[in-house]
């Protein structure tokens, strides 16, 4: 006899709670069984439980830009086969990009939940795997040459594995015995989910349960709307860009967002976004709701758990087709991540004006990472390294500085890889990874810091790297200044470094003694620099995270030379004159800086030779160069 009594709120957070433990026990399974950095230390995975039509009930977040995917995956399966063609102890699998919105390295298991031989529910997980064949260098021109595409195929019928599948993915990888792992990772973690809900079913009926997650989504709608309706109605636009498609080099990508709010409704138009571009940074239309979702859920409902659609009701994505987030086939979407971080950001400056207090600044928006791949020396056996994940800097908020060394958007959750694990499994060695000091955007409060990681190869290898916003900085608010963007260099054993101008280096061969340093990019500023406590600037110096040199630039800060405490009558006078010739002066693009650490000369030369004060620039360069060494604080080379 079915149950049909009201769920009460007791057993509503009780079940509440029980979907937020199995996501969380599912994700740890797999993290211990993986077989590849990736998946157990950086996290690069999503696993969740979903209602009958596919809907998100709870979500554990390793890419937060999965919050669609995974749903939208689930819904195109029961679509594909119907719920009659669906049996106990199957389990579904697809890689198929434009159904994912991500690239083919994510391989997406889903399981469904059945309950008295009726299908309740399903367990999902979406996992990076280090391989999925294609070709390792280089630039990719459509989604043929990035690897394996497999459609929504059946790997086990009714508890059976099925044997064809297995050997279609294992001829197409290069070191099958980690897929293989990773795959079996991936399915212990769905069956955990899968019978975790079934336990909630058995004690609690299925009425109940389902009675308890509409009340979970009711909730969140609720929630939801309540902050929406307190913006205030009106249209709010903002335009970013990024540097290039890696094809056509330099030629910058427009993203443009328009949000609309009307009561307790919002609505993220993506119209304005750039058209799919040639080279492999697009992404499906998944991801391309996905962005305006992650940047709702940041502002609406960052503390709500489970994450589920409920949350999302009041929320409308206009995304027309053909778009860098909703990419028809057969685009290139290897590098599907990055441009979607800067979609998010431009969603949060556009709702700056009416919300200030809840949005940031624009933060590093890549996840600066290197493809490396060579044999290794002891055995000659080859091995596939995704090197970097150092983390970068975030954007300061109105009331507090910006996140520093922390992984970028899109991957929310995820982790760096230990220097330790990097150098017990690859032939490479972790000479530096530190914060970069002057990479975060000046303002009252200061961007996070990006970080820089030097490593030095112990044997041949190739190496690529993809990386964006090295041109186009992150940029500040209400008067905060763009942060340091992102930078690739390379040197040679013997040889001065070389930084590139682009964050796109493809298909270069590492010798022995041969090494790379990456540095990620800062956040920007929040208020006007000269706005800063003073005292918090002495802090930043003393600690390492600004120079002496930009605390006088940006901040209208003077220190003493000797104690590196702050002069009050001097940094009140050189304060006033910078705020009456309206400085600093904002550099939201790389190529306008022509001296070390993105700064310009000029205008330094400008503040120095105008003030009536020049006792507060009496320092020397060469003063100031011996003074940073002692301290460690050598600004770093502009990628110009």
């Amino acid at each position: 006899m079915v149950e049909t009594r009201k769920i009460d709120a007791v057993t509503t957070e009780i079940i509440r709670n029980g979907m937020v433990a199995a996501t969380e026990e599912m994700k740890s399974n797999l993290m211990r069984t993986a077989y590849n950095m990736i998946i157990y230390e950086a996290l690069d995975f999503t696993v969740g439980i979903f209602d009958r039509a596919g809907n998100t009930v709870s979500i554990d977040i390793g890419l937060p830009m999965f919050i669609r995917g995974m749903s939208n995956t689930a819904k195109r399966m029961i679509a594909h086969f119907g719920y009659d063609q669906i049996e106990d102890g199957d389990v579904l699998l697809t890689n198929d990009a434009y159904i994912t919105g991500s690239h083919l390295n994510h391989m997406t298991f889903v399981v469904p939940v059945f309950f008295e031989s009726e299908i309740v529910g399903f367990s999902a997980c979406m996992a990076h795997w280090q391989d999925i064949g294609g070709t390792l260098d280089g630039m990719t021109f459509d989604i043929f040459s990035e690897g394996l595409q497999m459609p929504i195929v059946k790997i086990y019928r009714k508890g059976v594995p099925n044997a064809e599948i297995f050997q279609i993915i294992e001829i197409n990888v290069r070191i099958p015995e980690r897929a293989m792992g990773d795959l079996r990772a991936q399915i212990a973690a769905v069956k955990t989910g899968e019978r975790r809900v079934l336990e909630m079913l058995h004690k609690y009926g299925k009425s109940t349960v389902v009675q308890a997650i509409e009340r979970i989504f009711d909730q969140g709608e609720a929630g939801s709307r309540a902050l929406v309706a307190a913006i205030p109605d009106g249209v709010y636009e903002a335009e970013s860009f990024l540097d290039d498609d890696g094809v056509d080099m330099g030629k910058r990508i427009a993203i443009r967002v328009k949000v609309t709010v009307a009561g307790d409704e919002m609505t993220i138009d993506l119209s304005g976004v750039s058209d799919q571009v040639r080279g492999f940074y697009n992404s499906g239309e998944s991801a391309g709701i996905a962005c305006a979702q992650v940047a709702f859920k940041c502002l609406m409902a960052p503390n709500e758990l489970p994450i589920n659609d409920g949350c999302f009701r009041p929320l409308k994505v206009i995304l027309p087709e053909g778009k860098v987030v909703n990419a028809r086939r057969p685009a290139p979407m290897r590098w599907w991540m990055t441009f979607p971080m800067t979609v998010v950001d431009t969603v949060f400056r556009a709702l700056a004006p009416a919300i200030p207090e809840r949005v940031i600044a624009g933060h590093h928006a890549d996840l600066v990472i290197a493809s490396i791949h060579g044999r290794q020396p002891t055995d000659n056996r080859l091995f596939l390294y995704l090197g970097g994940l150092i983390g970068g800097g975030w954007g300061a908020k109105f009331n507090e500085d910006g996140m520093s060394a922390t992984i970028a958007i899109n991957d929310g959750d995820t982790h760096n890889g230990p220097s330790e694990q990097v150098e017990a499994k690859y032939p490479l060695l972790v000479e530096k990874y530190q914060l970069r000091p002057d990479s975060g955007g000046a303002g009252t409060f200061r961007g996070g810091l990006g970080t820089e990681q030097t490593i030095r190869v112990m044997s041949d290898i190739m190496f690529n790297t993809q990386i964006e916003r090295v041109e186009c900085r992150p940029w500040g608010l209400f008067g905060g200044l763009s942060a340091f963007g992102n930078e690739v260099c390379i040197q040679r054993k013997g040889e001065e470094e070389v930084a590139y101008k682009t964050g796109k280096v493809f298909s270069q061969t590492f010798r022995s003694g041969d090494a790379w340093t990456l540095r990620s990019g800062g956040g920007g500023g929040y208020g006007k620099p000269t706005e800063r406590n003073p005292s918090s600037v002495e802090d930043d110096v003393r600690n390492g995270y600004v120079s002496s040199e930009m605390a006088h630039k940006h901040y209208g800060v003077v220190l003493d030379a000797k104690t590196g405490r702050v002069q009050a009558s001097a940094s009140a006078e050189l304060r006033a004159y910078m705020r009456a010739n309206q400085l600093p002066v904002d550099q939201p693009y790389t190529s306008q800086a022509t001296g070390p650490g993105g700064t310009n000369p000029q205008l330094l030369r400008r503040v120095r030779q105008s003030t009536p004060h020049q006792a507060l620039f009496s320092f020397e360069a060469r003063e100031f160069q011996a003074e940073a060494r002692a301290a460690g604080l050598l600004v770093d080379r502009c990628c110009s």
